[in-house]
């Protein structure tokens, strides 16, 4: 039923895409879509507005509009799914998987790592680009890897030749929905970055990724070093 309700209203313009009001809404009407909040279910929001102090930005307000009536039964149902289904990610905790962190990579000569040939080098978490924020502290003067995901599985060094001193986001642009474009230009207009490093498969569907960063390069209005190595199948490096 569509009435005359308060709403919650979010400012896609100053969300800076931290989650913290998804996390905080109860009711899991919040979503991160392309690194910005979205309301995507206007009868899962109960105008309480639990998200409204959660925002650092300030991007949420109330407005008072025409939207479905808040179904309370439907949100009952969606938690009980998720927890039937024993999901880690829900509508009132945010999904851990999800949440940005600083990692520091360990040193090859770690005693914790006597049995490994390699050491691993990831500095952040998340390193998904459907899931990374546009903004975060490690994107400050960064050098920045942007590979498709088979690239780390194909290619036996990856870590050490490819990720090191990087700050690393991966994605396939054949399985994820969506187009990178839009959120890379967000994270390179808005961060300090030093390099752009592309690394993809020799796969016609990867050139999806590349295509993503040339165009994310040139809308952000910035003169950025950048490159693109490409890998064979058999695990070479093309060029």
């Amino acid at each position: 039923m569509i009435m005359i309700r308060k709403i919650i209203k979010i400012d896609e313009d100053k969300c800076n895409g931290c989650g913290a009001c998804a996390a905080s809404c109860h009711e899991g009407a919040i979503e991160m879509v392309n690194g910005k909040a979205k309301l995507t279910r206007e009868d899962y929001c109960d105008g309480l507005g639990d998200c409204l102090p959660a925002c650092p930005a300030n991007a949420i307000t109330f407005e008072e509009r025409e939207a479905p009536a808040y179904d309370e039964l439907a949100v009952l149902r969606a938690k009980m799914k998720k927890a039937g289904a024993k999901q880690t990610c829900t509508g009132s905790g945010g999904c851990p998987g999800s949440r940005t962190k600083m990692l520091k990579p360990e040193s090859e000569s770690s005693p914790s790592l006597k049995s490994c040939s390699v050491s691993g080098q990831l500095m952040q978490w998340p390193c998904q680009i459907k899931l990374v924020p546009v903004n975060a502290p490690y994107f400050e003067n960064a050098n920045l890897l942007i590979a498709a995901d088979c690239t780390a599985y194909a290619y036996g060094s990856f870590h050490n030749d490819f990720m090191r001193n990087h700050i690393t986001l991966i994605g396939c642009p054949k399985l994820d929905e969506g187009d990178y474009a839009e959120k890379l230009t967000h994270i390179i207009a808005n961060n300090n970055i030093k390099s752009v490093k592309v690394v993809r498969m020799e796969v016609p569907c990867c050139g999806g990724i590349e295509n993503a960063v040339k165009r994310a390069l040139q809308a952000s209005g910035k003169f950025i070093p950048w490159q693109v190595i490409t890998i064979s199948t058999d695990g070479k490096i093309l060029d």
